[in-house]
């Protein structure tokens, strides 16, 4: 089991950045694949990014390929979404989840989530 604590949400406006960081605990944290994931008010639970274990596999959306990018520090427990170029579309609650499978992109495929961190992003 994986406990996660996401942080770095925040109100910016279009064209911004943001980086938001996901802290793990467990002695397993470097065999699981992380993702990010978003929802909208009134919208479904989105994919956004997923890193396999070591860092050598990455898969984004679509709605976000060239904008953001996930990485990860397995010595720190930490994953991380760098966000370029916010759009008010991406304004969303993400939340930083653990799978045990390699980068799954669909969210029943992850086991632990964290609280989740909320991004606005003002046009």
């Amino acid at each position: 089991q994986v406990q996660l604590v996401e942080s770095g949400g925040g109100l910016v406006q279009a064209g911004g950045s943001l980086r938001l960081s996901c802290a793990a605990s467990g002695r397993t944290f470097s065999s699981y694949s992380m993702g990010w994931f978003r929802q909208a008010p009134g919208k479904e639970r989105e994919f956004v990014a997923t890193i396999s274990w070591n860092g050598g596999n990455t898969n984004y959306a679509d709605s976000v390929k060239g904008r953001f990018t996930i990485s990860r520090d397995n010595a720190k427990n930490m994953v991380y979404l760098q966000m370029n170029s916010l759009k008010p579309e991406d304004t969303a609650v993400y939340y930083c989840a653990a799978s045990p499978s390699h980068v799954p992109l669909r969210w029943y495929m992850y086991s632990d989530w964290g609280q989740g961190t909320q991004v606005t992003v003002s046009s």
